[in-house]
C-alpha cells in the first residue's frame, strides 16, 4: 500500500494523469499508444497524500471573499478556514454554478479558541456518486488519521441542503 501512495505522489508531481476507477468508461482505460493510465480507487488515504504533497496551506487559495477563521457551525466547529485548488477557484470565480471535476475544497475546522479540531475535504470525481454531486468526502484528525471517507452519509445528508449550490455551504457558485 505504501508503494502505491509513493507512485501516486510521484505521478501527481510529474503531472501524469491519474484515473480513478469508475470515473471513465472502461473502454477509455485501454493502453492505446504509450502506457496505460494508472487506475486507483478514490480513498481518503490517497486524497490526504495528494493535498499534503500539494502543500495546500501555501499553494491553494482561500475561498474567494473568505478570510481565515470565519464563523461556522457544527459539525465543522466554531471557526473554519477554507482552501480550494485551482480548478475549484476558477469555477467559483467564473460563477459556473458548480465546481468542475478535479475540484478540491479543504475546510480546517477550529474550536472557538482557534485550536484545530479536524480537516474536512471534498473532492469532485466524475461519476463517483452522481446522487451526491460526485463528491468524495473525507474527515481527518489534525494528524491526518482518517475519521470518515468516501460516500459519507452524515456529510451527504447535511450538504444535500445545498444541493442547488453543488452541495457547497462556503459561498454561492452563481
Amino acid at each position: 500500500m505504501k508503494m502505491k501512495k509513493i507512485v501516486l505522489v510521484v505521478l501527481v508531481l510529474l503531472g501524469t494523469s491519474v484515473v480513478f476507477e469508475g470515473s471513465v468508461p472502461a473502454a477509455m482505460l485501454s493502453g492505446g499508444r504509450g502506457s496505460a493510465p494508472v487506475v486507483l480507487q478514490p480513498t481518503g488515504a490517497v486524497l490526504w497524500e495528494l493535498i499534503k504533497k500539494a502543500d495546500y496551506k501555501n499553494k491553494y487559495k482561500a475561498w474567494p471573499g473568505k478570510t481565515s477563521f470565519c464563523e461556522s457551525k457544527e459539525p465543522h466547529g466554531a471557526l473554519v478556514t477554507t482552501y480550494v485548488n485551482m480548478p475549484a477557484f476558477m469555477s467559483i470565480a467564473g460563477k459556473k454554478g458548480m465546481l468542475t471535476a478535479g475540484s478540491i475544497v479543504i475546510t480546517e475546522n477550529y474550536s472557538s479558541d482557534k485550536k484545530l479540531q479536524n480537516v474536512t475535504v471534498m473532492q469532485k470525481i466524475p461519476a463517483y456518486n452522481p446522487a451526491a454531486g460526485d463528491w468524495l468526502w473525507a474527515k481527518y484528525a489534525p494528524d491526518g488519521k482518517i475519521e470518515a471517507e468516501g460516500k459519507v452519509d452524515e456529510c451527504i445528508k447535511c450538504h444535500s441542503e445545498k444541493k442547488d449550490n453543488d452541495f457547497i455551504f462556503s459561498g454561492p457558485l452563481k
